[in-house]
Parts: structure tokens; C-alpha cells; sequence
């Protein structure tokens, strides 16, 4: 990868008002690039209408379109105009009426969509095989562009160690994570920093921020942490755009302001034959409060 600066661009929406959310974000983008000199900018997970819609899947069907389409045409132009990476994350029409993808769309700077990425772990509420209204993602890929190699996953997808180690297998050096994540700061930060660490690749991690239609409240706090675990920008719990500059040689030294060499890789250092037993149907030993039950598809 080069260098570069990447930015997380922190906005509220207005709950199930595409065009408004789109020219809002237009604007913003526009921002990161005069004040951030923003190559790559990451907005928050269903920045077009919010996360939890309150809509049956068909109603949110009719409110939505396919990508590319009306939800990424004005954000493809203002990306050519600008000659800037942007991912721009939307619920997707499914080619079947009432079908619905959690999808995260890289556009490049001659505005075209590079790729598409759907939710492959929404959470167990958001799945319509449980009463939700989005289907499940089946790939993760990584996409070379002039930046370097991205990755994209969703909000509960960071909580999955075996989806951003696939990414990193797959030579990701950036991994994007927009988010409406309501849980805890704690588990926000320690999960980011920990898929930053565990694959060192960067994590540039945008949250949602203030409320959505179904009355759920986003604290923000987006970060990027870079591949030894630092937080390289924080933002806090208002509007705001952060951004950092990339180090394309960040595995050098093992702590932030240290000139001790890190002698370590974690990828090259696995121990693949322990890994067999891994993909096979599990629950944890302690049950949660709640689970939703998965219809047979």
C-alpha cells in the first residue's frame, strides 16, 4: 500500500430519508477532502436510512434500490469530481421483492463501484431467517485499489475473528467497519483494536451516530487503529469527520514512539493444523438472555 490518509466521517441522519441522508453526505465528503486531504473516506453503516427502519422488509424494499443505483449515483459523482475512495454503506435491493442485503459499496475515484460487499453476521434481530428483515451475506473479498488492499465488513461482522483473519489471508493491508453498534465503548474499542492486532491490518471503524426510527441512539466514538493496536484518531459522541495519514511500513517496531524492531507476524506464525476442528456448529456453554430462533431455509 502507499500512503495515505483515510478519514471516518461521523454524521447523524435523518431516519428513513434517503435523499436527505445522501446530499448530507455529499457534503461531508466534500469536507473531508478540503479539510482532511481525505483519500479514502468511510461512512457509517445504513447511512441512507438508519439501522433499524421500522419497516417490514417489503416497506423497506419499496424505500431502497439496487446498487448501483438511485442510493450511490449522487455519492459516484461527487467521488469522480473529488478523485476519492469512499465507502458508502446502504441497504440493497435483493433481485427478489422483499429481499434485503446490509451492503457496504467501495467506490473509486473515477466514481465507479469497485465492490459490494453484504453483511455475511447481521445481528440475530436484523436476520430475516429470525424475524428480521436483511438475508446473509455468502463472500468477503478484498479489493486492490491505488491505496492498497481493502476489506470490507459490517458492525457485528468485527465481533468474528475467523472473517477479518479471512480477509487478512486474503492479503487485506485496510479493513473498513461502518457501524451502528449500540453496545458498549468497551466492546467497540476492544474489538477493533483486537482485529487490528490480531491480522495487523488497519481497521478504519465509522459508527453511526444519534438516533434512528426505531428509537435506537448511536454514541459515534469511529476510530482508526493501526496494525500494532494504536488508535492513530478517535472521534467523540458529536458530528465530526477524524482522519489519519497510513504508515505503509507499520509492523516495523512493536509499540507506538519505541525503536524496538517487532520480530513477530501473526499471520506467518499460525499454527494451521490446530485449526481443523473449527468449522462445525457450536453454542456457547452459557446461554443468553435471549436467542432467536433460525428458519429452515
Amino acid at each position: 500500500m502507499k500512503e495515505f490518509t483515510a478519514a471516518c466521517v461521523q454524521i447523524a441522519i435523518t431516519p428513513n430519508d434517503p435523499q436527505a441522508n445522501i446530499t448530507k453526505g455529499i457534503e461531508w465528503l466534500k469536507k473531508a477532502v478540503a479539510e482532511y486531504q481525505a483519500e479514502l473516506v468511510v461512512f457509517p453503516e445504513t447511512v441512507t436510512t438508519g439501522f433499524d427502519t421500522a419497516q417490514t422488509p417489503e416497506e423497506l424494499w419499496n424505500m431502497i434500490d439496487e446498487a448501483p443505483g438511485a442510493l450511490t449515483e449522487g455519492i459516484q459523482a461527487a467521488a469522480r469530481e473529488l478523485g476519492v475512495h469512499v465507502v458508502w454503506p446502504t441497504y440493497r435491493r435483493a433481485e427478489e421483492r422483499g429481499k434485503i442485503f446490509n451492503s457496504s459499496i467501495l467506490i473509486g475515484p473515477d466514481g465507479e463501484v469497485i465492490g459490494i460487499y453484504d453483511k455475511t453476521h447481521p445481528f440475530p434481530g436484523e436476520r430475516r431467517d429470525s424475524g428480521g428483515w436483511v438475508e446473509v451475506g455468502t463472500q468477503a473479498n478484498v479489493y486492490e485499489t491505488d491505496l492498497g488492499n481493502i476489506g470490507m465488513i459490517i458492525c457485528y461482522d468485527g465481533d468474528f475473528p475467523e472473517l477479518s483473519r479471512l480477509l487478512a489471508v486474503k492479503g487485506a493491508e485496510i479493513i473498513v467497519r461502518p457501524s451502528a453498534l449500540l453496545r458498549s465503548y468497551d466492546i467497540w474499542y476492544i474489538t477493533n483494536c483486537a482485529r487490528a492486532y490480531d491480522n495487523h491490518v488497519y481497521m478504519i471503524s465509522t459508527n453511526m451516530l444519534g438516533p434512528d426510527a426505531a428509537g435506537n441512539y448511536y454514541f459515534g466514538h469511529s476510530m482508526i487503529v493501526n496494525p500494532i493496536a494504536w488508535r492513530l484518531a478517535q472521534a467523540r459522541g458529536t458530528e465530526e469527520i477524524i482522519a489519519a495519514k497510513l504508515d505503509p511500513d507499520p509492523l516495523r517496531y512493536i509499540t507506538w514512539g519505541s525503536k524496538s524492531i517487532q520480530p513477530f507476524d501473526h499471520l506467518e506464525d499460525r499454527n494451521l493444523a490446530l485449526y481443523e476442528e473449527i468449522l462445525k456448529e457450536a453454542k456457547s456453554k452459557f446461554e443468553p438472555g435471549k436467542r432467536y430462533p433460525r428458519k429452515e431455509s
